[in-house]
């Protein structure tokens, strides 16, 4: 059976198609420069800046030094088997509902990609008091719980190329510390958990671990967030108990 011919929408801003057009390229070529950009659009080289900052800004660009654009991390993220990140999120769902069940503070499923760690799904607990939901955001994987649970999977090798100063696509990035985070995975290898004390966000405090496929390799981080008011030290046990109960369930249902 033939496939119908698409109808252009009766209204479409010319911004939001020139942006969605560019999003296309991106992940079509890879990159772009501005000038690129205005000729393939049509448009004037300030509006196509214009139109590659708000894509970097919202995370579907980076800008390289050389001042080449090119594929962000919510791109990036696409670039992966959409079916693989579907099926992880809805194996994931159950257990996490079940596990803000049980412990009543948020949960969130991320993955990394590159330098970054995505949110590709959250669970809210009913306390007026919480942390919202993380689903979509995009973090340095340094820095937040689900990126340490995956980088601690990473060889030390593996980190320095991960991290390599002359890599970076924007000069703005700050690159961290090797040797101290090679001292935090240390820790998240030895301990199966990473703990977040308002690391990522003051007032938030989290607490995560891998989720592993059938042949034992990370292939997501779960995590619990909650108010830095309610977390206490003696709580780190249990609710790494129930965590890891969670993640287990998860890649039973991978």
């Amino acid at each position: 059976m033939a496939k119908p011919m698409k109808t252009p929408p009766a209204y479409a801003p010319n911004s939001v198609d020139h942006a969605l057009r560019l999003a296309q390229i991106l992940q079509l070529d890879g990159a772009i420069t501005v000038s690129a950009a205005a000729e393939r659009l049509g448009v004037a080289r300030s509006t196509a800046h214009r139109l590659l900052t708000a894509l970097v800004y919202r995370d579907f660009a980076v800008q390289d030094e050389d001042r080449t654009y090119r594929v962000g991390p919510v791109l990036a993220l696409a670039e992966r088997a959409q079916s693989d990140v579907g099926a992880l999120r809805a194996a994931a769902l159950g257990p996490m509902r079940a596990l803000v069940d049980r412990i009543d503070e948020t949960a969130n499923l991320s993955i990394r990609t590159g330098r970054n760690v995505r949110f590709i799904a959250s669970v809210e607990c009913a306390q007026a008091l919480r942390v919202g939901s993380r689903e979509g955001m995009v973090f340095p994987a340094h820095q937040a719980t689900g990126g340490l649970v995956a980088l601690a999977a990473l060889s030390d090798e593996e980190l320095d190329l991960l991290y390599a100063a002359d890599d970076r696509s924007d000069p703005a990035e700050e690159l961290p510390d090797l040797a101290r985070l090679r001292r935090e995975l240390r820790s998240v290898r030895h301990s199966g958990v990473a703990l977040n004390l308002e690391r990522t966000e003051r007032g938030v405090v989290a607490v995560g671990c891998p989720v592993r496929d059938r042949a034992g390799a990370t292939t997501a981080a779960l995590s619990i967030s909650m108010p830095s008011v309610r977390y206490a030290p003696k709580q780190v046990t249990p609710l790494i108990a129930a965590i890891t109960a969670a993640a287990d369930a998860i890649t039973r249902a991978l």
